[in-house]
């Protein structure tokens, strides 16, 4: 098999946490039949709240694999001793796809071997124009941002994707998800759907709430928490999506997606745009080691919000307090 530094890191976790986590080889992919894997450790009955974290969607952001797969090798090892957290594994459900697209990321591309971009191959059409090209396009895969064909099955890593959330997120009491992807501005962004449509969702009061009390426990946190609509729209959005179709399941279940500012990395080292990679990933090891660190607290964080769901989840007054402050923070200007 072609050697694939973040597919041997993620097997070594996996050996590592051998006959304590759930694994499972969920799709094979490209002409090297690589592994598509998704990972399951904690409490599987309906009833318990899930949180899923995902990485790798993009071949060519390669950070937000490696930030996902460290946090899962810190967790392997914590099984050893930390009784904390097997307490905490006993309500809540982690799911794990560090590595979505491994043969794009094997070919250094944005889309999958296929030349699909994953990111725009749902079926959803965006309800107001979108940027050309970026905004998703079936003229050729040739040309990036290829949605694929009118009709054609979603890709076999992205259909694996939505199969897991599907499974494990969804039909719960509460659901998150966490998608690590890097390549945008010079701040690190929490976006949440939508992407097709500048309209606010359904969960804007969970969200709100969601947001105000990560800000309070962590009040000097580094991230721009907004609509992705908020800066532009597209078609085929794999979280709305599945945040659609949870609406239409009535669950609650609330997609996040990291979007790490490269653009500050290649500010502070003009030579990364030299490499194609160095647009989207830190190159020099200390500042990767330091954003593979920086984003561990976020990681932690969504896994006590899911736990302690019911301590924060408004209800009743509160709800539309939220709501209303939610549109006021990101939509006011519309």
């Amino acid at each position: 098999m072609p050697q694939l530094p973040e597919l041997e890191d993620l097997e070594l976790a996996l050996e590592a946490g051998a006959h304590r986590i759930d694994v499972r080889r969920v799709a094979s992919v490209g002409e090297d039949r690589l592994p598509v894997y998704r990972i399951a450790v904690g409490n599987p009955a309906p009833y318990v709240p899930a949180v899923g974290f995902f990485g790798g969607v993009h071949g060519l952001e390669r950070i937000g694999a490696q930030v996902v797969i460290a946090w899962l090798r810190s967790l392997v090892a914590r099984l050893d001793w930390d009784e904390t957290l097997h307490r905490q594994l006993e309500g809540v459900r982690l799911i794990f796809m560090p590595l979505v697209n491994p043969g794009g990321m094997l070919r250094g591309t944005r889309a999958n071997p296929a030349g699909v971009d994953l990111m725009r191959n749902a079926p959803v059409e965006a309800r107001h124009p979108v940027p050309v090209l970026v905004g998703g396009q079936r003229i050729s895969a040739g040309l990036p941002w290829y949605r694929g064909r009118a009709g054609a099955p979603m890709e076999a890593e992205a259909a694996a994707l939505c199969e897991a959330v599907r499974q494990e997120l969804h039909g719960r009491p509460f659901g998150l998800a966490l998608d690590c992807h890097s390549g945008f501005g010079m701040r690190d962004r929490i976006w949440f759907p939508f992407a097709h449509s500048a309209q606010p969702i359904e969960h804007l009061p969970e969200l709100h709430a969601l947001h105000a009390i990560f800000s309070r426990t962590h009040p000097h946190h580094p991230y721009v928490f907004e609509p992705q609509s908020r800066h532009y729209l597209a078609h085929g959005d794999l979280w709305d999506h599945l945040y659609l179709l949870a609406l239409e399941q009535g669950c609650r279940f609330l997609p996040l997606t990291l979007e790490m500012g490269s653009w500050l990395w290649v500010r502070k080292n003009p030579r990364q745009l030299l490499s194609r990679n160095g647009i989207f990933d830190p190159v020099l090891e200390h500042r990767r080691q330091r954003v593979l660190r920086r984003h561990f607290t976020l990681l932690d964080f969504v896994v006590r919000a899911a736990l302690a769901a019911p301590r924060w989840l408004p209800a009743g007054d509160a709800r539309e307090h939220h709501r209303r402050a939610g549109l006021a923070r990101w939509y006011a200007a519309r």
